[in-house]
């Protein structure tokens, strides 16, 4: 299903992004050495609640996964980059952290991802691989935009990756959203230019470039859910919600400090 949002519907988008950003930097300004998965799980539950709104994680069962989430945040740590569930690891110095928020408000959901080093250490190869997944993030933005194609979107976001020397994985990348948290179309992060749905205004994107820094293989963890690299190394992960409007692309989900 692809969803066109009226002007009424993506105002409501619009405060559901801001509120997936403030919680988002919230949790992150938070996660500190020796804290646990678990305490930012329920940072994230009390921030949902306060603010009236719906966890998009919670009761979510699809195919790729086993049973509810029953989590109200993804946290994945250095080797996961995808759907890591919270469970009882305390972070340390250095750890690569991707948190991962899909909250819905208003009967509009919004997705944002932010990948961070935790504590002073800043170890250079982390550094490059969140900072080429962010470059990738906003060359998919720019090429969004009325009469633009998925396969514009993906083939931006790939170009990047592919220069900075990372591996692609194609098997989960960015979709549709708007009353749903996942929706068609998908939108790989890599492809040809020209092809694929045609973007129209009122069309939710959740673009979210993610690498591996020496695999494309993903291994499925013992709960079910959180995904790893398949060689153990490390992971980045970047998304944000936009609107394809009749100017090009807004996004949804930036947080205050670096909005416009």
């Amino acid at each position: 299903m692809i969803e066109i949002l009226n002007a009424t519907e993506l105002t409501r988008a619009k405060k559901t992004g801001a509120l997936v950003a403030d919680i988002l930097q919230t949790l992150k300004n938070r996660s500190t050495v020796g804290t646990s998965l678990l305490d930012v799980d329920r940072w994230a539950r009390a921030l949902i609640v306060e603010a009236g709104a719906l966890s998009c994680y919670v009761d979510y069962e699809p195919s790729f996964g086993r049973g509810p989430f029953g989590h109200y945040i993804c946290t994945a740590v250095n080797d996961a980059v995808l759907h890591g569930m919270p469970h009882d690891y305390t972070l340390a110095d250095g750890d690569l952290l991707t948190l991962d928020l899909a909250i819905s408000k208003g009967g509009v959901a919004a997705d944002s991802a932010i990948s961070f080093i935790v504590g002073d250490s800043k170890p250079p190869e982390s550094v490059a691989m969140i900072s080429a997944t962010e470059r990738a993030l906003s060359a998919g933005i720019a090429a969004a935009g009325p009469g633009a194609r998925i396969g514009d979107i993906s083939h931006a976001i790939g170009a990047v990756l592919s220069e900075a020397g990372y591996p692609i994985n194609t098997e989960f990348g960015g979709h549709g959203i708007g009353s749903t948290m996942h929706q068609d179309p998908h939108v790989p992060n890599t492809g040809r230019p020209g092809r694929g749905y045609e973007l129209r205004p009122g069309l939710l994107l959740a673009l979210e470039p993610w690498v591996m820094a020496d695999t494309a293989e993903l291994i499925t963890d013992a709960d079910g859910w959180t995904l790893r690299s398949a060689t153990g190394c490390r992971t980045a992960h970047s998304e944000h919600t936009i609107a394809i409007t009749s100017d090009g692309a807004e996004i949804l989900t930036l947080p205050k400090q670096v909005q416009p």
